[in-house]
This record gives C-alpha cells, structure tokens and sequence, in this order.
C-alpha cells in the first residue's frame, strides 16, 4: 500500500490543536481506505475542488434510513474510497458507555469498515464513516446481534432522539431524560426507519432550562424540563455566599480573581424579570414574575434549588438554515407532567405529525411550515390554546380604532420602533 503524499494536510498538523490529520495518518498505516481518504482529500486541498459524489441510495434491508451514500469521482485514483458509506448508529439516552461496549464497537467497525469514527455528530449518532458497500449488511448484523444496538435516522424521518444525562448525573433535571428519550426511540421505530415526512424531525431533550443540549436552537421539537412551583431558598447557603464562605458558580472561575462576590449586581440586577431582591439581610423571589432563565440557581446552586412540582416545557420548530434560515424554537405547551408512558406527549406529537405531513413541502422543517401557515393553525389542529407570550408584537391591522389615551405613548410610537425597543 503506497502512502500519498500530503504536504497541505501536514500543514494542519502544525498549530497547537489535535489534528484528526494525525489520527487518519495513523489508520492509514493499516487501512487502505483511511489511506486513500488522506489522498483525495489532499487532492481536493489541492485543486479547490471537491470529489465527493451522490452515486446513488444505499442502505441495510427493511430501512430507508440509517445509512448515507457516498461515492468518489475518481475511483481511479483512490479505490479505497470508491465507496465511503456512512452509517449512524443509535447512541444509547445520554450517551453512557460501558468499556466492553465501546471495545466490541471499534472490534466491529475494524472488522468491516475503515475505523473511521465520530462521537459524536451533532445529530447524536454513533458515526461509522467509510463502509464498503458489500460491508453494510455485514456491519449492521454485527451491530443488531453483538451490541443489540439499531441504526439512527437519516433522511426525510425522525432523527435519533438526544437528551441531557438528566436525573443521572445533574441536580438541577427535573426530567427523567433517558425515559423519555428511550420511549420516543422505542414508540416511533417506522418513522425512524422508514422515511415518510416532509424532511427530517429531530427530538432533543433537556432535564432543565439550562438546555445543555441546545434544543432550543436544533430541535424540532425540544422537550425542557421545569418546575411550576416556587425556588427553593437556602437563606444561610445564600449569607454564606455573601460572606465568601461558599464560592459563586459552584466555583467554576476560581482560576481567577473576580474579586469578591456582590449579590446584588451578580444575582438581581442581572435577573431579566427583577423577580428578585436583595435587603441585605434575606432574598426574596417573586416566583410568579420568574421566567426560569436558571441564572440564579447557576450562581448560587448550594443556597437556589429548582422547584419540587416538575414537568417539562414543549416548544416547536427549532432548526439551523435550510429554507428560511435559523429559527428558534416557539413555546407551545408552557408545562407538562412528563410521566410515562408520555401518552399526553404522544398524543400531541401524532396530532402535529399528522398535520406538517399533510400541509408540509418537500424539504420544509415543521418550523418552516408554522412560519408559512401560521402559528394560529397549528394551535388549531394540536387543540392547543394561545397564550399572550406567543405574540410576537402588537397587532397592526390599520381597521382597528384606537384612542390616543388607550396607547401608552400616544401615536407616535409605531410598531416597528416597539419591536426594536423590546427586541431582546
């Protein structure tokens, strides 16, 4: 097996980073494929000119989802990735690994692929990057009768459900996210497996407000735990922060002197509702007027713990750029009891399923289709009631009378100064 020369890709071994450079370089020493990937990516460094072609759909018997095709351009010069297939592979709820399973993974993935792998994609998945099409069977028997492990989404269905490791390892959940994440997975297997919507669906789960798995920004639909009750206050764990006795943000900046903690400017002049105050002598929160934007409870975790009546809070159509750019998700069912088995979730994840396959374009993300139809007609198939904080800024249908007392500021604040002026 002849080594390519590579004097582009060495460059990216130079800085004071780990390159993966460097890892491929050390598959390619055993691996004709991990060995050609370093040549046609050289190549492409080289000429500006990417090599990779869509050649046709690929996949394991019985799913249409699971696996991605991909074929070079010039098979010519690297056939060892003639053929560079990628499969996802179902992580397990937050991603918790026993050795043994890791070993018998790579053992599989050595075996039939190029041991090309990445934990994780931002999808979530176990990803086995550079199967030969004659292995993707092989692999994925393996992978069902050694590991009992299934392939991910991919395509236009559900992708894998992700979570937090929730209730597991972090005090602050107040969801039990692997539940959860598992039902889904266990609930829907034909729509992970066989593609059927409109594009692809992605389920993200967060144990609380803090969304440590950004699902706010990438999911669908994001399921984030919360409470409906009241903070609960230490008020000697929070003297003891006053004092210097306890370190601020569970001392994650001790490496640095910030200078001593000030109570007052770290903790209510930063909160986005002022719900909180300060004598002195006693922190006071006004629960009704809190948002659960978490800060507090993150600066003063011994002295703030999150309330004892949990839930989760379900918003919809979270997606990076596609057709309409990035959007964040839109708060829809403000709390929920998420106990199992979900069938009050389910019931509403049917109704909307059934709505966006029957309104939804080819390639339109669910958040696509309320931004075109209109987040009142999705509130009327899921049966789901509007709330105040789902209005985006005041109405501005020029039929409708005011009188100039009734509009705080008179006339001359018009729409579009209020949104810049609330804009947030």
């Amino acid at each position: 097996m002849k080594k390519h020369d590579t004097p582009l890709l060495d460059e990216l071994e130079s800085g004071p980073w780990p390159s993966f450079v460097t890892d491929l370089k050390r598959r390619a020493e055993k691996n004709e494929t991990a060995n050609d990937l370093l040549g046609q990516l050289e190549a492409s460094y080289k000429e500006k000119v990417g090599h990779w072609k869509h050649g046709g759909i690929v996949g394991v018997f019985g799913y249409g989802g699971g696996v991605i095709g991909r074929y070079s351009d010039r098979p010519d010069l690297f056939p060892g990735v003639a053929a560079f297939h990628t499969l996802r592979v179902n992580q397990p709820s937050s991603k918790f690994y026993t050795t043994e399973y890791l070993r018998k993974l790579c053992d599989i993935w050595e075996k039939h692929g190029s041991g090309v792998t990445n934990l994780h994609g931002s999808t979530g998945d176990i990803i086995l990057l550079g199967c030969d099409t004659e292995a993707l069977e092989l692999t994925f028997y393996d992978l069902t009768h050694e590991l009992d492990t299934d392939l991910g989404g991919s395509g236009s269905n559900m992708r894998t459900p992700s979570c937090c490791v929730g209730k597991a390892r972090c005090e602050y959940s107040c969801l039990d996210t692997q539940a959860i994440t598992t039902g889904i997975t266990m609930e829907y297997q034909d729509e992970l497996h066989r593609p059927a919507f409109p594009y692809k669906f992605k389920f993200k789960v967060s144990g609380c407000p803090n969304d440590c798995v950004a699902s706010i920004a990438r999911a669908d639909c994001a399921v984030i735990g919360t409470w409906r009750d009241d903070i609960r206050i230490d008020q000697d764990a929070v003297k003891a922060y006053v004092n210097g006795e306890l370190p601020p943000n569970a001392g994650a900046h001790s490496g640095r002197d910030w200078g001593s903690f000030d109570i007052q400017k770290e903790v209510p002049d930063l909160c986005p509702t002022n719900c909180m105050t300060w004598d002195g002598k006693e922190l006071k929160i006004n629960n009704g007027e809190c948002n659960r934007c978490m800060h507090c409870i993150n600066v003063m975790p011994r002295a703030l713990r999150v309330g004892l009546d949990q839930g989760a809070s379900i918003l919809v159509g979270g997606k990076a750029p596609i057709l309409e750019g990035a959007q964040l998700c839109t708060l829809v069912i403000p709390f929920m009891k998420m106990e199992p088995p979900f069938d009050e979730f389910k019931e509403f994840v049917e109704k909307m399923w059934d709505w966006w396959m029957e309104e939804g374009r080819n390639r339109e993300r669910l958040g696509e289709l309320i931004q075109r139809k209109g987040l009142h007609e999705f509130l009327e198939v899921t049966g789901l009631k509007a709330i105040p904080q789902m209005i985006e800024y005041p109405r501005e249908n020029p039929y409708i009378f005011w009188k100039e007392e009734d509009v705080p500021g008179g006339f001359t604040r018009d729409v579009h100064e209020y949104r810049k002026q609330h804009a947030r």
